[in-house]
C-alpha cells in the first residue's frame, strides 16, 4: 500500500514542501531514499522504539520510504513524526479519518513518543499556507511561533499518541489562536537600559541618536571606563519599535537558527547581538556544511556590537564589507545556494591603543603614537569607510558622575527618532528597498541630498584636507541628511554639513596626537 505524508525543508529562510512516500511490499527490508542526513537515516531506531511504546510497531514487510523531491538534500531529526505516521497508515494499523493531503506533519520523536522542538517552523508555517495546506501538526513548542500565520490550522501535540488518536480516532486537537497584532503590540516592553541612567556624554547620545535615526554604523574610540559599552547596550531602547512586517522576518530567522523556542511567538524587540571576539567568521556570517544563518543575520533589523574591534581577527572582518554594503549575505555550495538578510547596525568600540589611554601623562599606562597607529591599523581602511559615524568617547568628569539628575530618558529620545524614519519613509515610500537613510546609494544621494554653494564648498575643503575617499564622501551626505531630518529641515544645510564632518574622526589629521 502506498500512503503519502507531507513535511517540509528549510533552506536559507524559505521552506520547500517534502513529499514523503511509504510504500509496504511483500519481503523483508527498511530501505530510506532520497538523500536523507544520518540524523534522518538513524530515524527507524527512534520511530520502532516510540511506536512499540505506544503499542504499535514497525512489521516485518518490505517497507520503501522515499523523499521527495528526491535530489534535495534533507537534513535533521524533524521528519520523525512524518516517517512514523506514513509507517502507519501504509501499513494498515490505523486509519485515515482525515485526509493526510490536507496536513503539514513534523516532529522529532523521543524513544517514549513524546515530541521534541523543531526548527524553522515559522517559514514551514508560511509555505504551507502557500501551498493551500488545511494544517499543520508540529510539537507543542513550536505552536505558537507556527501559529503566527493566519489562515492556516496550526496543532501543537505533545506525543505521537495524540496524533494517532486524530487520524484513527477523529479525536480533535485544539488550534492554536493568537491574535498576531494584540499579541505584538501587548508585548512591546520598556527598555531595560535606558539613557536616563548615563551621566553626562550628551555628545555622545547626539551620536547615538543621529546613526539610530538614519540606521547609520557608528564606531565609538575611548579609553576604558569612558562608557563606550554602556552607551552601545541602551542603542535599541531608542530605535523606532519593530513594524509587523519587520518582527516577521527576524522572527524567520532566529526560528530557522532555533533560537524561538524558548519564549514562541512573534519577536517584539529588536535584536542585540554582541558576538566574542574569538568568533570565527563562519559563526559571524552564517554557513557550515549545512547553512546556518550566523550572527550578522540574527541582528537582522537590530544591532550588531563589536566589543574591542581590533581584538577580532582581521579575516572576521574583512567577511563583513560586502554584507554590510548589500544588507544581504550569500553562502554557496556545489549544489545550491542561500541567501539571509543582513540589514543591521553595526556598532563597535575600540581602546585608541594597546594600553587603553591617550596621550595622558596622567595615566597609568601611555602609548606612544607609533604603537596607537599600528594598534589602528588592524581594521583596514574599507572597513572603516562603511562605518558612517566615527566619535571620540571621553571620560566623564567627577562633577557629573556624583550629579544626581537624570538625563533624557530613551522614550523621549526614541520619539524624535521615529519621527525622523518617518520622514524617510515617505521619502523613499516609491522605492521599495529602501527605508532609511544609511540605505541609499549614489542614485538617492544625489537626489535627496543636493548642497547649495557654501555647503558643497565647506565639503570641498573638508574632503580636500583630509583626503576623504569617494565612499566617506557618500557617508557624509547621507549623515547630514538624518541630522537635517531631526531638526525636520527640507534641505540639507551648512551647520548639517559641519556636524557631519565632525563625525570622521579616524580621518582626522592629528587624531594620534
Amino acid at each position: 500500500m502506498l500512503t503519502k505524508v507531507y513535511g517540509s525543508a528549510v533552506f536559507g529562510v524559505e521552506a520547500q514542501t517534502i513529499t514523503v512516500e511509504v510504500n509496504t511490499d511483500i519481503g523483508i527490508g527498511y530501505h530510506l531514499v532520497g538523500l536523507p542526513d544520518n540524523a534522518i537515516k538513524e530515524s527507524n531506531y527512534r520511530i520502532a522504539a516510540a511506536l512499540q511504546n505506544n503499542g504499535f510497531k514497525i512489521p516485518g514487510k518490505k517497507i520503501t520510504l522515499n523523499m521527495a523531491p528526491a535530489d534535495l538534500r534533507k537534513e535533521g531529526s524533524a521528519y520523525d513524526l512524518t516517517l512514523a505516521m506514513g509507517i502507519l497508515i501504509s501499513t494498515g494499523q490505523i486509519q485515515e479519518i482525515y485526509p493526510l493531503k490536507d496536513y503539514v506533519i513534523m516532529g522529532e520523536l523521543s524513544l517514549d513518543g513524546t515530541l521534541q522542538p523543531i526548527k524553522g517552523a515559522l517559514p514551514i508555517a508560511i509555505k504551507a499556507k502557500e501551498e493551500g495546506f488545511k494544517g499543520f501538526i508540529l510539537p507543542e513548542q513550536n505552536a505558537k511561533e507556527a501559529a503566527i500565520v493566519d489562515g492556516l490550522e496550526v496543532y501543537g501535540v505533545q506525543t505521537i499518541q495524540d496524533v494517532i488518536s486524530f487520524f484513527d480516532a477523529g479525536d480533535s486537537l485544539e488550534a492554536v489562536q493568537i491574535d498576531m497584532e494584540a499579541e505584538f503590540y501587548e508585548h512591546l516592553e520598556h527598555p531595560e537600559f535606558d539613557f536616563a541612567d548615563v551621566k553626562g556624554q550628551e555628545g555622545i547620545k547626539r551620536c547615538m541618536e543621529i546613526a539610530a535615526a538614519g540606521g547609520h554604523n557608528i564606531i565609538l574610540i575611548g579609553p576604558p571606563g569612558s562608557g563606550k559599552t554602556m552607551l552601545a547596550k541602551r542603542l535599541p531602547s531608542i530605535l523606532p519599535p519593530l513594524s509587523l512586517i519587520e518582527a516577521l522576518e527576524t522572527t524567520k530567522i532566529h526560528s530557522v537558527a532555533g533560537r524561538t523556542m524558548e519564549k514562541g511567538g512573534i519577536m517584539t524587540s529588536r535584536p542585540f547581538r554582541s558576538p566574542h571576539h574569538t568568533i570565527s567568521d563562519v559563526a559571524l556570517v552564517g554557513g557550515g556544511q549545512y547553512p546556518q544563518p550566523g550572527e550578522i543575520s540574527l541582528a537582522h533589523n537590530g544591532v550588531l556590537f563589536l566589543d574591542e574591534l581590533p581584538e577580532f581577527k582581521r579575516s572576521v572582518l574583512e567577511v563583513m564589507r560586502q554584507p554590510l554594503e548589500d544588507r544581504d549575505v550569500t553562502i554557496s555550495r556545489a549544489r545550491f545556494t542561500v541567501t539571509y538578510p543582513a540589514s543591521f547596525m553595526l556598532v563597535a568600540s575600540m581602546n585608541p591603543s594597546p594600553g587603553g589611554y591617550f596621550n595622558d601623562p596622567n595615566a597609568p599606562v601611555t602609548s606612544s603614537p607609533a604603537e596607537m597607529q599600528r594598534y589602528l591599523s588592524k581594521i583596514s581602511g574599507p572597513l572603516l569607510d562603511r562605518i558612517d559615524i566615527h566619535i571620540e568617547v571621553t571620560p566623564v568628569p567627577f562633577e557629573k558622575l556624583s550629579d544626581d539628575r537624570k538625563g533624557e530618558s530613551s522614550v523621549a529620545i526614541r520619539r524624535r527618532v521615529t519621527d525622523a524614519r518617518k520622514l524617510q519613509g515617505e521619502r523613499f515610500k516609491e522605492i521599495g528597498h529602501i527605508h532609511y537613510n544609511a540605505q541609499m546609494g549614489v542614485k538617492q544621494i544625489r537626489t535627496f541630498c543636493k548642497l547649495d554653494k557654501a555647503s558643497l564648498d565647506l565639503l570641498k575643503n573638508a574632503m580636500e584636507r583630509l583626503q576623504l575617499s569617494a565612499r566617506a564622501y557618500d557617508r557624509i551626505l547621507k549623515v547630514a541628511r538624518t541630522i537635517a531630518d531631526l531638526d525636520n529641515a527640507k534641505d540639507i544645510q551648512g551647520h548639517h554639513i559641519s556636524e557631519a564632518i565632525q563625525y570622521r574622526s579616524l580621518d582626522r589629521d592629528g587624531w594620534l596626537g
